[in-house]
Formats: C-alpha cells, sequence, structure tokens
C-alpha cells in the first residue's frame, strides 16, 4: 500500500506517542506524590492522587497498545511483514514493561512489598524503554517520509 492511505495512521501514532510520553511524566510525579505522602509523618490521605494515578496508568496502558496494533497493521500495510528494524523488538520490550508495571500494580498491597518493587523497577526500565523506542521509531519515520 501507498504512504498517503496510511497518512492517517502515523498521525494517530504520532499522537498516540506523545500522549503515552505525557501519561509516563504524570505517572511519575503522582508516584512520587503518593510515595512522599506515605513516608511523611503527617499523611494525607492518598486516595484521590491513587485513583488519578491509576486512571493515567490505564490511560497508558490503552495507548501502548493502540500503538502496538497501528506498528503492525502499517508495516504489514507498508512493507508486508514484520522485522525491518530493531523497532520492533523495542517496542515489543515497551509493551511487556507496561504490562509488567500494571500487572504489579494492580497486585501491590501491604502484604505484597514485592509487589510495590517490581512495579518502580519496571517503571524504571520503561524510561530506557521508551527512550529506545523513541529513537528507533524516529529512524522507522525516516523510511516512510519521501
Amino acid at each position: 500500500m501507498d504512504l498517503p492511505s496510511f497518512f492517517w495512521l502515523w498521525r494517530i501514532a504520532a499522537w498516540s506517542m506523545g500522549l503515552s510520553l505525557l501519561a509516563y511524566l504524570l505517572l511519575a510525579v503522582t508516584g512520587i506524590w503518593m510515595f512522599r505522602a506515605r513516608t511523611s509523618h503527617y499523611p494525607p490521605s492518598i486516595f484521590p492522587m491513587r485513583s488519578l494515578h491509576l486512571i493515567i496508568g490505564c490511560c497508558m496502558v490503552s495507548l501502548v497498545l493502540l500503538l502496538l496494533l497501528i506498528g503492525i497493521i502499517g508495516t504489514l500495510g507498508h512493507f508486508g511483514s514484520l522485522g525491518h528494524s530493531s523497532h520492533l523488538f523495542a517496542g515489543l520490550i515497551v509493551v511487556a514493561l507496561v504490562s509488567l508495571s500494571a500487572g504489579s500494580a494492580l497486585q501491590m498491597s501491604s502484604r505484597r512489598p514485592l509487589a510495590r518493587t517490581i512495579h518502580i523497577g519496571a517503571n524504571i526500565a520503561l524510561f530506557a524503554g521508551f527512550l529506545w523506542v523513541s529513537l528507533t521509531g524516529w529512524s522507522v519515520v525516516q523510511k516512510y517520509l519521501p
């Protein structure tokens, strides 16, 4: 298929990536806020911030899965097969890290301290994953531009 027929798909991908990065930033801010509230001597109620954190997290999971779908559809439509660059591997790593982060977030409780450690570790690794997928994505975008 021809690039102009996929232009709308690339536009959705660009917005989804930008919103995913914004969600990641907001999740970092709300996560740090909850950590400080939990560890301070007079913690305020973290319930509203926790709810906001969960809602933003669900949005980020949805955006990353949308990006995966767009990548698969766009690459198959343009090239006919997958695996033309390291962007696929980088994207799959990001999807795995986001899934690990979301899964561990749902398991968090005072009885499961390991879930919080996994959640935080996955999110630190996700920073490198987002950086990697952004750099490899830029090289992919250059293939499609005239």
